[in-house]
């Protein structure tokens, strides 16, 4: 694993230019599990467009790079990944989604999954429930890829998320305090639905509708 400090000088220049920016006193990758969709209007719209410009620039191989360092790194890739929709890189986040190796950057690869939307990312997103729901003790990124698969059968008319949510089912022996699936598919809409508007270049019409509660 490569991580952002001396002598790798190729490292250190990413994470600060994708990583550790600022944009208005907001650190990119602290705000990106989610804490973004709750910054004031203009502080959401200059984060966001910031973070669309550089996901329309950065280079697959600073991408690789990225995807080969620690979680902040990987979490900020996969979060430009989504907004481009790079679904090339699909086949590197499906591994790194399953193993859940590092803490935080599978919320960024279950976003860009929901932003890909295809049939691969709802078998994808299937395997990750499969194998994580049943593993009470690790709370990883469950609700991220339950709420990112919900999106997926909407935009497929798809119900794959149907066999985890019925009575018995893996959702109802792994949630606590009553977590509601549709709050995961709510929360992770809003995700996507930032990520949309920074790339069309709508995010004051988002600002303006988005769900503050």
């Amino acid at each position: 694993m490569r991580v952002p400090r001396p002598p790798d000088d190729e490292m250190i220049k990413l994470a600060r230019r994708y990583v550790t920016a600022e944009h208005g006193g907001n650190i990119r990758y602290r705000k990106l599990p989610g804490s973004v969709l709750y910054l004031p209007d203009h502080e959401a719209i200059r984060f966001g467009r910031a973070l669309a410009e550089d996901a329309r620039q950065i280079s697959d191989h600073d991408l690789g790079v990225l995807l080969d360092s620690e979680w902040r790194a990987r979490l900020a890739a996969a979060w430009l990944i989504a907004l481009d929709r790079r679904v090339r890189f699909r086949e590197r986040l499906t591994p790194m989604l399953l193993e859940s190796e590092l803490v935080h950057a599978g919320a960024g690869y279950c976003l860009a999954l929901a932003r890909f939307g295809e049939a691969e990312d709802a078998a994808i997103l299937s395997a990750y429930l499969d194998r994580y729901l049943p593993q009470v003790e690790r709370r990883y990124d469950q609700d991220d890829a339950l709420g990112a698969l919900m999106l997926v059968d909407d935009q497929l008319g798809t119900d794959h998320a149907a066999r985890f949510l019925g009575p018995g089912g893996l959702w109802e022996t792994f949630t606590v305090n009553d977590s509601d699936a549709g709050g995961c598919k709510r929360f992770m809409q809003e995700r996507v639905s930032f990520a949309e508007s920074a790339m069309n270049g709508t995010l004051a019409q988002w600002a303006a509708q988005r769900d503050r509660s």
